[in-house]
């Protein structure tokens, strides 16, 4: 059996550890006994993506916001789907997170971070949510493993009253906010619904479409 090598690890502002693990060719990423992804495992951060661009794709010069770098399966995605005239922003919390992508997990992002439809902002994600109004034709949140904050409790902040609504406000009208999850949450839909999104819920597979866990997909749109 091939061993689990810890590779790095990485502080998260206002506490907790990331764990870099490798094992054999396969990555992974640690939060205490939690594994938050795995380099094997991405047919639902794709279909994040691909549910998403799908509602956004003929629209002109479209802008999307991504919360979490993670590995890359949702930024990859998002660019073979969205056309040139495109922006695609991803912020993430955890600098180290960006160095892992452009140091030993270089082969998984395949260059896409150098595609120049393509920005990556150290930031918190919800600072740029309440930044803007009426900017974005697409935000998509997978920076936890559902709607609450189990990577950083301040992220609880992102699934709340005050937060969807801004998400809501930081949209053209139109736009979508997608959101991934490991399980449902009706009261997390039913949130969503309470704020005036149009609400489409769709299970998808860990790897592809009829393999894998079951994942949950809110697509949120923002009435026109």
């Amino acid at each position: 059996m091939l061993p689990r090598v810890l590779i790095d690890t990485a502080k998260i502002p206002g506490g907790g550890e990331l764990r870099l693990i490798q094992r054999g060719t396969e990555f992974s990423i640690m939060l205490g006994a939690n594994e938050l992804m795995n380099s094997r495992l991405k047919g639902s951060e794709e279909s994040l993506a691909s549910l998403s661009c799908g509602k956004i794709q003929s629209r002109p010069q479209p802008r999307m916001l991504i919360g979490g770098l993670g590995m890359g399966f949702t930024l990859r995605a998002a660019l073979a789907k969205l056309p040139a005239d495109a922006s695609v922003t991803v912020a993430e919390f955890v600098p180290s997170v960006v160095a892992w992508a452009r140091g030993p997990m270089a082969h998984i992002f395949d260059g896409c971070l150098d595609d120049p439809r393509a920005t990556v902002a150290v930031e918190d994600v919800a600072d740029l949510i309440g930044d803007v109004r009426s900017h974005y034709d697409a935000i998509l949140l997978d920076v936890d493993n559902g709607p609450d904050g189990l990577t950083h409790p301040d992220n609880d902040r992102l699934y709340s009253r005050k937060g969807l609504i801004a998400a809501r406000e930081a949209l053209r009208p139109g736009g979508i906010l997608a959101v991934w999850s490991a399980a449902p949450d009706h009261a997390f839909k039913n949130r969503l619904i309470k704020v005036n999104f149009e609400v489409e819920e769709t299970v998808v597979r860990t790897n592809g479409e009829r393999r894998g866990a079951r994942h949950i997909i809110w697509i949120a749109t923002r009435p026109s």
